[in-house]
């Protein structure tokens, strides 16, 4: 079996893969080696883990994580993976984003795909339907459109994201949520469009905290797949194994 672990700045999501198949996935609060041990107590022999993460693991923690599996594959920018990448920078490209795609890529083989992570930022990707990473677009997502209005204003609340389906805010509250909800949405359309004039057809596909309010209010054929960047890593994960 695979254990692919996506160690974010908040939280650690984890998936226990057999093939291509999920059969379970979680969070994590924080992460040590104690976390690997008590995963395969729970599903099992695990064989292969990767890992990407957007902190550095002490040694000790890489230590013990390799002895639990006979592969361990810590994701970076000299990884093999099975799509091309044309990114210009890839050493500064974030490892989630690179998963995404590939996740996306093995979902929708041989089509043109904008994934659109909807979380802290808001992350747009696109792989071609040869399977070639173009690159994308990064801008900031729903709660931190929140804080930089009332961090960069003397007067304007910290707003914390609710239930508003009116578009027209009718108190302070009301339009500063509005604005960073519609906001955000409207130039998430605008975006879609954008990628469709120039590359025709798309599977368009949503992951991220946020995914499924904007997904919910997006008139067209939308593709939801919270464990994208985990299925990413695990098909990054059997390709290095095939490479072996």
């Amino acid at each position: 079996m695979n254990l692919c672990i996506d160690i974010g700045n908040t939280r650690s999501k984890f998936a226990i893969f057999q093939g291509d198949k999920m059969i379970a996935h979680g969070v994590w609060k924080t992460f040590s080696s104690k976390n690997i041990l008590k995963a395969e107590k729970d599903y099992g022999d695990i064989q292969r883990i990767i890992l990407s993460t957007v902190t550095l693991l002490s040694k000790s923690v890489k230590t013990e994580i390799k002895k639990s599996a006979k592969r361990f594959i810590i994701l970076d920018h000299n990884t093999p993976i099975p799509i091309k990448n044309r990114y210009e920078t890839p050493k500064t490209l974030g490892k989630d984003r690179l998963s995404a795609v590939v996740g996306a890529n093995s979902l929708f083989p041989q089509k043109n795909c904008l994934i659109v992570d909807a979380g802290t930022c808001i992350k747009y990707d696109f792989v071609s339907a040869k399977g070639v990473y173009k690159g994308g677009s990064i801008s900031p997502g729903m709660y931190m459109r929140l804080q930089a209005m009332h961090h960069f204003t003397a007067k304007l609340p910290l707003v914390k994201p609710f239930e508003h389906e009116d578009f027209v805010g009718k108190n302070t509250k009301e339009a500063i949520l509005t604005g960073a909800q519609y906001g955000a949405l409207a130039e998430i359309k605008g975006m879609i469009d954008t990628y469709i004039e120039k590359y025709g057809r798309i599977k368009v596909i949503f992951t991220g905290g946020d995914a499924n309010f904007f997904a919910n209010r997006i008139k067209r054929k939308i593709f939801v797949s919270p464990n994208l960047v985990l299925i990413g890593l695990n098909k990054i994960l059997n390709y290095n194994q095939l490479k072996k």
